[in-house]
């Protein structure tokens, strides 16, 4: 699983970090990136992952969650 976001494509940034004394380390932003179950039809739903900022400016749904019946009946 990479870091980055399915819906809006935001993924990793790299850089590096600046000491006071200019000592420059190679590090790497990664975006808040959740593993959520989103409705994609009107009765399906799908795991995708997906950055906080789309969860929170609603791009996407998020699904209820699975009843132990319909996980049952999923695994036969």
């Amino acid at each position: 699983m990479g870091k980055f976001c399915e819906i809006c494509g935001k993924g990793t940034l790299n850089g590096n970090l600046v000491s006071h004394s200019n000592r420059k380390t190679h590090r790497i932003w990664a975006p808040n990136v959740q593993s959520v179950r989103i409705q994609v039809g009107p009765t399906s739903a799908k795991r995708m992952n997906v950055c906080t900022s789309c969860l929170r400016s609603g791009r996407v749904q998020r699904a209820l969650p699975r009843t132990h019946a319909e996980a049952e009946a999923a695994e036969a």
